[in-house]
């Protein structure tokens, strides 16, 4: 299951969190853990160098696009391997919404579409659409013409 999704500023406020089936006593744990994670292991890392943590039999898979650092947290079939593949989809679709690697404000100018993009990708725990075009067009809000 994945865990969670999480966005940060560069400053470790948390601008988008999105959790599935962490009980919500042990949410602000997993928020100040990954905001701590990142702070010592982030910095002078590329866009969208990929790094990995082990914590309480999860898996984490973390990185830094623009001004933005984006943590997935998942546990079972969604290994570190999985995960990746996840956090590629969801950089992938942040950068398709911005146009580039965003800054904070951009990030917030396009917070809508940017949620909807992460529900797209990520349903009840698990890694649902990670086709760029499908999820351009599910995004949208119209009905679907094909099928």
């Amino acid at each position: 299951m994945l865990l969670a999704v999480l966005i940060a500023n560069s400053e470790g406020n948390i601008l988008v969190e999105r959790f599935n089936g962490v009980p919500g006593e042990e949410r602000l744990h997993w928020r100040s853990f990954l905001v701590k994670l990142g702070a010592d292991n982030l910095k002078g890392v590329k866009n969208e160098e990929l790094c990995v943590a082990c914590h309480k039999s999860v898996y984490i898979v973390y990185t830094v696009l623009g001004h933005v650092s984006i943590y997935l947290v998942g546990k079972d079939e969604y290994d570190e391997l999985a995960l990746s593949e996840a956090i590629f989809v969801v950089t992938s679709a942040i950068k398709d919404v911005c146009g580039k690697p965003p800054t904070e404000r951009l990030f917030l100018d396009k917070y809508g579409r940017i949620c909807l993009c992460l529900d797209e990708i990520v349903w009840k725990g698990l890694l649902e659409n990670t086709d760029k075009d499908r999820i351009k067009r599910l995004i949208r809000l119209k009905p679907p013409t094909e099928f």
